[in-house]
């Protein structure tokens, strides 16, 4: 059983307020970028397979008092396992990862993810790595329940929702780059917890 990613975008995103997210490329950004439009701001977009746990990770243990989001893909972290150990080990209390789990790389064409066939388990292997807090969700309503468990938790949770695939059709593209997109969210960062991160630029 597989659902819409844009609705279970949506329900996510009904829930943040002050949480900083970070997410991974593809048809995901365009989705965010529309179903939750308060949250542009707080998040940081396009960020390589691979990295967005690992980053969503680094902004937890900087920013403890603040909710952070990771938006990951099954592609994402299949690039990068080791996150998951480093989680168990370091127990953020402050880090809910999504794991979009459509069994394909969607932004490359489609070709499948080893996911695909039921064989491996993204919430299996958390689990196994140490994390408690780790399950797959294949309804929205299941999605939606282990939204407000996991942005409660005070450890790490992960929700790996079995989505189907389907890019949302006639949503409004992000127009901004990457760079353009990282300036905005460290200003946001800035304004919001009252600090300096990147000072002006020296003029030669």
């Amino acid at each position: 059983m597989s659902y819409s990613r844009f609705e279970a975008m949506k329900l996510l995103g009904a829930r943040l307020d002050d949480a900083l997210v970070i997410l991974s490329l593809g048809g995901a950004v365009d989705e965010w970028y529309n179903a939750a439009p308060h949250m542009r701001e707080a998040s940081l977009f396009q960020q390589q397979l691979g990295c967005v746990t690992p980053e969503a990770f680094g902004l937890s243990v900087g920013l403890p008092h603040r909710q952070i989001v990771s938006l990951d893909t099954d592609g994402g972290l299949l690039f990068n396992l080791g996150i998951l150990a480093t989680l168990a080990n370091e127990q953020p209390k402050n880090l809910f990862v999504v794991v979009w789990d459509n069994e394909q790389y969607q932004s490359i064409g489609g070709p499948r993810t080893h996911t695909k066939g039921g064989r491996v388990d993204l919430a299996m292997i958390a689990r196994g790595a140490g994390v408690e807090k780790a399950f797959t969700a294949h309804t929205l309503e299941e999605f939606d329940a282990h939204c407000e468990a996991g942005l409660a938790a005070e450890e790490p949770y992960i929700v790996v929702a079995k989505t189907d695939g389907i890019l949302e059709p006639g949503i409004k593209r992000k127009h901004s780059d990457g760079r353009e997109d990282k300036y905005i969210f460290v200003r946001h960062v800035e304004a919001t917890e009252g600090i300096t991160i990147m000072g002006p630029s020296e003029h030669n």
